[in-house]
């Protein structure tokens, strides 16, 4: 992200975006025939939905490698369960905030509710710049994260997942300190019974950390999800949010009728964007330009994602096309324009400049309140995030589901189960949209609150 988008995020609000795109629904809603009788009973429901239920903000001491200890503030935000237990992603970022996370929890809400998985939304966060930090205190980081929120997660209560910054490394950290406390408080609990009951404290034998089965290491390991393959991952979440985008893409292309050689530019070029731009290319997409954090290329002929990440990774830096800043890739003339770095980097300022058909959504809230009006008006369709990129949390589900049942799915079965969710998903928006005639992001919160509003008792 460049120092520009720093400033537009610093100017605005996630949470008051987040609570503008629920009203604009809201007032949607409220007025359709499915609802209309029961007004009053829908706007009381619609008032629990702009508060979490349930905020935790922790500080984690960490040790660091120099010997010194240093105090880390992190957060966890459930928002809504009325669908299932919390879900969300964990993001060690330098900007991270509480109104952020909030933002955040609540898109999880209506995003598993859109994709139609039986999961809530939830988000954590720890303020800090990773890069700064060596392995092992990453890895220190992550393990006091992890105990801190222990005894508000667990499968069947909040499942925690990798988000900006974090790995699938870093859950493997996370999930074995969980597991490690649960078998600590196995051996709390047994301890106080034999006190209780005994009136004598426990033998030597009976204080040994208890031994796991393996169905119940496979149902401690659900807690967390985007875990590496070793550690009870799911086949395909790597790439999933990336194809679950292009899934999304291609059904909604194919209902505004819109073919042929389409181009696009992608912002941001880390897992989701690479991924994005590849299946892009792969698909027939002719890719012009990608940027990250320093900026971007364009290559109007056309350019491979995977040549450009492979220079990446050799020079540290995008090469072999016209550098361009992130802002100038924003208002490049493509028919797809995918913003996959952080939120509200489309502004009012920037909007009226932005010449794609389609925005595709692929980071969480990349467009104001204010730029949705603007697009609107300009005829640009934007697939929103809480479709766009449900293919993560969709795959992550999948990988709850396979832990709690002891299951391993091939990349195929996945890939396969993915698909249909989200074809399916992308064309209940649609329809949404055209009865509501609306734009189809507010078609998407409403498919969302209808699902939400029916589960909360």
């Amino acid at each position: 992200m460049n120092v520009t988008n720093h400033s537009t995020t610093l100017m605005t609000n996630p949470f008051e975006n987040a609570m503008a795109q629920l009203q604009r629904a809201a007032e949607v809603l409220v007025h359709s025939s499915s609802f209309i009788e029961k007004k009053k009973a829908v706007e009381q429901k619609l008032e629990i939905l702009k508060y979490p239920q349930r905020i935790l903000n922790v500080t984690i001491p960490v040790k660091m490698d120099n010997g010194s200890l240093r105090i880390f503030q992190g957060y966890r935000v459930q928002f809504n369960n009325a669908r299932g237990p919390y879900k969300g992603g964990i993001r060690f970022h330098p900007q991270v905030s509480l109104d952020e996370v909030k933002a955040l929890g609540f898109w999880m809400a209506m995003k598993c509710a859109v994709a139609d998985i039986p999961l809530g939304g939830s988000k954590g966060g720890i303020i800090v710049n990773p890069k700064e930090l060596s392995e092992r205190e990453l890895e220190r980081l992550s393990r006091g994260y992890a105990r801190a929120i222990a005894d508000c997660i667990g499968p069947d209560r909040d499942v925690p997942a990798p988000d900006v910054n974090t790995t699938g490394q870093i859950m493997g950290w996370m999930v074995d300190e969980y597991i490690n406390k649960k078998r600590a408080e196995i051996v709390s609990s047994i301890s106080r019974v034999l006190r209780s009951s005994l009136r004598e404290a426990p033998s030597a034998q009976g204080s040994k950390l208890p031994k796991l089965t393996a169905p119940q290491i496979s149902c401690l390991r659900s807690t967390f999800t985007g875990k590496l393959i070793k550690d009870g991952g799911s086949e395909g979440r790597e790439e999933a949010t990336g194809l679950g985008g292009l899934f999304v893409l291609q059904a909604i292309l194919a209902k505004l009728g819109l073919k042929g050689k389409l181009t696009a530019a992608v912002q941001g070029f880390g897992n989701v964007g690479f991924n994005v731009a590849k299946f892009l290319k792969d698909s027939g997409f002719t890719v012009v330009a990608v940027s990250d954090s320093k900026g971007g290329i364009y290559v109007p002929e056309g350019l491979d994602p995977e040549m450009t990440l492979a220079n990446k990774k050799k020079t540290g830096a995008l090469g072999g096309g016209k550098k361009i800043t992130n802002a100038e890739l924003l208002e490049l003339p493509v028919d797809i324009l995918v913003p996959s770095a952080l939120e509200s980097v489309l502004t009012r300022e920037n909007a009226p400049k932005v010449k794609a058909k389609v925005v595709l959504e692929m980071a969480n809230g990349p467009t104001t309140p204010e730029a949705d009006a603007i697009l609107y008006k300009n005829h640009i369709h934007v697939i929103p995030d809480i479709l766009a990129n449900s293919g993560g949390v969709t795959v992550s589900c999948f990988e709850w589901e396979q832990n709690l049942k002891g299951q391993h799915w091939t990349k195929d079965a996945v890939n396969k189960k993915l698909k249909t969710k989200m074809g399916v998903a992308a064309g209940n928006v649609w329809d949404a949209s055209r009865k509501h005639k609306t734009d189809l992001r507010t078609a998407a919160f409403v498919v969302a609150l209808e699902r939400i509003l029916r589960a909360i008792k």
